[in-house]
């Protein structure tokens, strides 16, 4: 992890997680936590030689790289901690992202881990999108659904810092088939993004640059692919194919090794987020037929 100097206000320290810092005056205000305590005091020990303040701690969404070291903060610095709305249930309730995962039920131990349920923390501000203060800092948060229910990207001093909406193209074809809860919603935000003006903008996961918009639009023709993929798999079935079979064919595709229940979960959701895509564009329709939950390609004439 090292530390960067984006202009007279921002930083990032860039990691497998990236965590963003805005300094003014007295206040300072760090953008997400990493995913446990090893990575986060990393971060509190260069503010500290640096002799910068931490005065409050933003959460852009509730999954456990971005907030796992998010108590430790709490309990050794005196921060005012914001999150979205929705998003601050999860983070008050870690238990809640792998018992979703998992369909509802009791989560089987071996899913309560730190990739998918970080340490509870306590939210003293729960914000939606539009204008931000902590303390002397000023900005604007935009809405960014699909990666997550409602993640929060957050622009100041002309920088965004725009957590997951967008990958890093690196990472973007290392996860193979990236983790959304919807890819429809994904794609809007994506092309929302392409209308931010920014100075600089930082990815969760990724470097920063100062025009991203070729590394946005990858992003949206990499999910656009793989929604034509699905849908040319789908239409490969005539008489539908189960979600099941659907998740197996696109985890194949693409090469995703996932040998561990945790890990075939998160695949499963982001498979599920493209078909939901595929219903609500009007490419593919569900239904439950044999006790199954069957995929069907719609014909050209029905679309």
């Amino acid at each position: 992890m090292s530390f960067h100097s984006i202009n007279e206000h921002c930083y990032y320290y860039s990691g497998s997680v990236n965590i963003g810092y805005i300094h003014k005056g007295t206040d300072g205000l760090l953008i997400d936590a990493g995913l446990d305590r090893s990575s986060i005091k990393k971060v509190l020990k260069e503010l500290s030689e640096r002799e910068l303040p931490l005065t409050h701690l933003f959460i852009t969404h509730a999954h456990a790289d971005h907030y796992g070291g998010a108590a430790y903060i709490q309990q050794n610095y005196d921060v005012y901690t914001l999150a979205p709305v929705f998003e601050e249930a999860v983070l008050k309730y870690p238990g809640l992202e792998p018992l979703y995962l998992f369909g509802g039920n009791d989560p089987l131990e071996e899913l309560q881990n730190k990739f998918l349920q970080g340490p509870a923390i306590t939210i003293d501000e729960v914000i939606e999108e539009g204008t931000f203060q902590a303390g002397a800092i000023e900005g604007k948060t935009y809405l960014m659904p699909g990666h997550s229910y409602h993640q929060l990207a957050l622009r100041a001093h002309g920088i965004l810092y725009a957590a997951d909406s967008y990958f890093g193209v690196e990472t973007l074809h290392k996860h193979k088939i990236p983790y959304n809860s919807d890819a429809d919603r994904t794609l809007e935000s994506l092309n929302r993004l392409l209308t931010i003006s920014c100075d600089g903008c930082v990815p969760g996961h990724g470097e920063l640059e100062e025009d991203a918009s070729a590394t946005i639009q990858t992003n949206i023709d990499y999910h656009e692919e793989i929604l034509d993929t699905m849908e040319n798999c789908i239409q490969a079935h005539e008489k539908g194919v189960s979600h099941e079979e659907l998740v197996a064919a696109m985890c194949e595709h693409y090469g995703v090794k996932a040998p561990q229940l945790s890990q075939w979960l998160l695949y499963r959701t982001a498979v599920t987020a493209y078909a939901i895509a595929l219903v609500k564009q009007g490419r593919a329709v569900h239904q439950v037929q044999d006790h199954r939950f069957i995929f069907t390609a719609l014909e050209a004439d029905q679309k």
